[in-house]
C-alpha cells in the first residue's frame, strides 16, 4: 500500500516536470488557435487528477489490491504491456496510426485474455474512432503511414 502511494507520488513529480516541459515548447509556425501545448497539458492534468484520485481514495478500496502479489506471470504481463507500447511507438510513424493502434489493440485485447475475434472488433473499433476523433473533429493530424496511398 505504501509502495503505491510512493510509486504514484513520483509520478505526481513526472507530471510536473512534464507540464513545465509542455509550457516551454514553441512550435516554428502557428497550426492552430490554441498552440502546441494545450493537448499536453490537458492529457497531464487529467493524469495527475486521477493519480491524485488514487492516492486519497477510499481505503476499502486500497485494500482490495494491498494482497496481490508481484508473481512472475504478473511481471511478464508488464514487460509484454511495455514491449507492445514501445512497438506502438517505434512503428507510429512508418505504418500510420490506424494501423500501429490497431496492432497494440489487438496486443493489450489478447494479453488481458480477450477472444481473437472480440479483440480484432474492438481493436478495429478503437483505430478507426480515435483517428476519427483527433484527426477529424480536433484536427490533431497524425500520420496514416501505409494507407496514405489509400486517400483516407
Amino acid at each position: 500500500m505504501i509502495y503505491q502511494r510512493i510509486f504514484l507520488t513520483a509520478l505526481l513529480v513526472v507530471y510536473a516536470v512534464l507540464a513545465y516541459a509542455a509550457t516551454t515548447y514553441e512550435a516554428a509556425f502557428s497550426y492552430e488557435p490554441v498552440g502546441p501545448r494545450a493537448f499536453p497539458l490537458l492529457l497531464l492534468i487529467l493524469l495527475a487528477a486521477g493519480t491524485v484520485y488514487l492516492i486519497i481514495r477510499p481505503g476499502q478500496m486500497a485494500e482490495e489490491n494491498a494482497d496481490t502479489p508481484l508473481t512472475g506471470h504478473v511481471l511478464g504481463r508488464l514487460v509484454l504491456c511495455v514491449l507492445a507500447l514501445s512497438l506502438f511507438a517505434f512503428f507510429f510513424e512508418t505504418l500510420g496510426f490506424v494501423v500501429s493502434a490497431f496492432f497494440f489493440a489487438i496486443a493489450m485485447c489478447r494479453l488481458y485474455n480477450g477472444r481473437w475475434v472480440s479483440s480484432v472488433i474492438t481493436a478495429a473499433v478503437m483505430a478507426l474512432g480515435f483517428y476519427g476523433l483527433f484527426d477529424r473533429l480536433l484536427d490533431v493530424p497524425l500520420p496514416l503511414g501505409v494507407l496514405s496511398g489509400l486517400g483516407v
